[in-house]
Order: structure tokens, then C-alpha cells, then sequence
């Protein structure tokens, strides 16, 4: 019988977690969260996984293929799948358990005198904010409420079902009103556009039209095929700007996290139609770092090619395109400075510090608050009175 050898100074573990709740999405959600809090209490990580099963006794309910549960995975360990089996039992509970194999970690720096157990930290912004769980069910509760009665939902600028859009318009202003479309984070492999749709209010307010774009997660979707939705998005947008009813030559990007991200490829693409203006918010722009990771792998950015096709800081800033940059007083040294040397080499004003807020709740002062005026000073347009 034919079996991997691993290295010596690899360890195998076993977690688990479980969950009483009734609905699947919950369950799902709330046994993975307990099976991650052990394997983290270990030492690993997600991309430490290598099995999973799932003990339910509806098997259809708790097909891992199921876009909700995918979902619910995603958001709490990834896109770091592992093989998954589902396995019938006659508890009523969900029990999910994993095993996973826990290299010996390096101390050798390799990024700004970090070593990778330490560079894994700098870019794990989850890892720096206690119940997470709790802040994405709110975000969840919060974009379905708004969303609720609204029209202009789930429009397909692609053929893929993530490829699609929420069009949001004001209710007051101009008959054609300036666009900014906002592009949700989730480090390219989780969360969704309606989680953040509460993030619209602000603008909608103002007279800004709002695009809510949804795109491919990784590793289904490699990075390259997202930049690329989100280009397809872009010219959907301007080719159907008259029917969705606003001026395609007023069209402002913004985007969080790897939403930042991709709104900086928009800024720095020659290829993607034309922006006004680029509000980049905690963003990840140069991938050199991310490379070293196992996020690298997932997202197939593992080449030098790669890291310079798909960096915006390794591109051109696009003339004409006024960019604006935020980060949170309390994210890490690693995405202070993701932000700090993009302002510096695209010779753009210096971030915007938000104090006393993390890599998520900074998004509340979209709403309301001093990033809702710097968006709204960004895109050059003004809180409506």
C-alpha cells in the first residue's frame, strides 16, 4: 500500500467542533467556528487541513456544495478546503471533524524581518480582531435589511452566478447621477456583496448611483479571472449606463481589503474603462509578501510574472484618476505600510489614518462619519444638505 511520508518534523492533529442549531447555514458556521478556535489553540491555521468530515443526519442539507454552506465556510476558514466527507449519523447535532499536519515553523526572516509564522500575523487581519463570528453575522443582518423591498438586485454582468451586481440609485439629485461602484474584501476567497451593502447608504444619500459588485472567489476563480470580472463588470456598467440610469462619465471605484486591491488595479489598468476616482481602503498592493504564503498558492500568485501583472504598486497609477487611500490606526505595521508605499510611489496624498479603528470597523464611517466625507472628497462630490 502505497502511503506520503511526510518530514520528520511534521505533526498530524485532529480537531473538532459541533453545533445543536437547527438551520444548516447556522450550524455549519457555528461548528466550524469551534473547530477553528481548537485548531488555532494547537498552533495551525486552515491551510493546515488536510481531511474534514461532517457528521449530520440530513446529508442533502449539509451538502458542502450548497452556496450557502459554501459561504459559511468560507467566511470562517477560507478558501482553504480540504477534502470533505459527509457522514450519516442519528444525533441531531453537526459534528465536524478535521485532522491537519502542522510543519516546523521557520525562524528565517524573509519579508521586512519577518519570518513567515510572523508575516502570517501581519497579514491576518481576522487574527487581530476578537469575535469575528459576532461582526460578520451583524454585517450579514445589516446588507439583508437594507437590501429588503430595493430593486435592482442580482444583476448578471457575467455568465458565472458570482458575476453579478446590486444597482442601488438615490432617491433624490440629478436624473443621471455619478456612479461609485464598491468592491467587497474577504481576501479574494470569502464574504459577499450583500454583507456589505449597508456600506451604500452614505453615498446613496449624497446623489451617488451605487454598484455592489460581486465576483469569482479563490481558488475556483484564480486572481487573474477575478481582475478580469471585474473589468467585465466595469464595461457592463458603461454599455447599459443609460437603461441602469446613470452618467458613465462620472464613474468612481472603491474597494476594502482585497477590494482595495482590485479597486487599485482599476486605477492602474490601462485596460479597464475609465474611473474618475479610486478610494482604496486598507488594500493589499504589493502580492511580493503574499507570495511567500499559503494565500499565494490559493490565489495562483506565485510567480514574479504574476506579482508584477498583479500588483498595483508594481504599475503605473493611470493619468487622470484622483486616488484617495485609508487604513485603520489599529490594523498591523504590514497593511499601514501596504498603504503608506502605494501613496509614496504613486506620488498620491499620504493614507488617511482612521484612529482607534481595525481593518473591519472602519467601514462604518461610510455611513456616516469622516471616511464617508473623504469618499465623498475623493469622488469630488459633497454631503447633500
Amino acid at each position: 500500500m502505497l502511503r506520503r511520508f511526510r518530514d520528520m518534523s511534521d505533526s498530524e492533529i485532529e480537531v473538532s467542533g459541533q453545533s445543536a442549531a437547527t438551520d444548516p447555514e447556522t450550524a455549519v458556521r457555528e461548528a466550524l467556528s469551534s473547530l477553528g478556535r481548537a485548531l488555532a489553540a494547537k498552533g495551525g491555521a486552515p491551510f493546515h487541513l488536510s481531511s474534514m468530515e461532517w457528521l449530520a443526519a440530513d446529508l442533502s442539507a449539509f451538502d458542502p456544495k450548497r452556496h450557502v454552506l459554501d459561504l459559511a465556510f468560507r467566511e470562517v476558514l477560507g478558501g482553504f478546503r480540504p477534502p470533505i466527507t459527509v457522514v450519516k449519523t442519528d444525533k441531531p447535532v453537526l459534528a465536524i471533524r478535521a485532522r491537519a499536519v502542522l510543519p516546523l515553523a521557520s525562524t528565517e526572516p524573509v519579508w521586512h524581518g519577518y519570518a513567515l509564522p510572523e508575516l502570517a500575523r501581519e497579514y491576518s487581519p481576522r487574527g487581530q480582531v476578537p469575535n469575528m463570528d459576532a461582526l460578520f453575522a451583524q454585517w450579514s443582518r445589516d446588507g439583508l435589511a437594507f437590501c429588503a423591498g430595493r430593486s435592482g438586485l442580482d444583476i448578471a454582468y457575467g455568465a458565472s452566478p458570482y458575476e453579478r451586481l446590486d444597482l442601488f440609485r438615490p432617491t433624490h439629485g440629478v436624473a443621471t447621477p455619478p456612479l461609485w461602484v464598491f468592491i467587497h474584501g474577504g481576501y479574494w476567497q470569502a464574504s459577499d456583496k450583500y454583507q456589505h451593502a449597508q456600506f451604500a447608504a452614505g453615498m446613496l444619500q449624497a446623489g451617488y448611483a451605487v454598484a455592489n459588485l460581486n465576483y469569482g472567489l479563490c481558488p475556483d476563480v484564480p486572481l487573474e479571472g477575478i481582475v478580469s470580472q471585474i473589468r467585465s463588470a466595469l464595461k457592463f456598467l458603461v454599455a447599459n449606463s443609460q437603461e441602469l440610469g446613470f452618467d458613465p462619465a462620472s464613474i468612481h471605484v472603491a474597494g476594502h481589503s482585497a477590494g482595495g486591491h482590485l479597486a487599485g488595479m482599476v486605477a492602474s489598468d490601462d485596460t479597464m474603462p475609465s474611473v474618475l476616482s479610486a478610494l482604496l481602503l486598507s488594500g493589499l498592493f504589493d502580492l511580493t509578501p503574499l507570495a511567500l504564503l499559503p494565500v499565494g498558492r490559493l490565489t495562483g500568485v506565485t510567480t514574479p510574472q504574476a506579482i508584477a501583472r498583479l500588483s498595483p504598486m508594481k504599475r503605473k497609477a493611470r493619468s487622470g484618476v484622483k486616488t484617495g487611500i485609508g487604513v485603520g490606526g489599529l490594523e498591523s505595521d504590514e497593511f499601514k505600510w501596504q498603504s503608506a508605499e502605494l501613496a509614496r510611489i504613486w506620488n498620491v496624498p499620504s493614507p488617511l489614518v482612521i484612529p482607534n479603528e481595525n481593518h473591519f470597523s472602519l467601514l462604518d464611517g461610510l455611513i456616516k462619519g469622516g471616511l464617508l466625507d473623504f469618499a465623498l472628497e475623493t469622488a469630488g462630490g459633497r454631503r447633500s444638505r
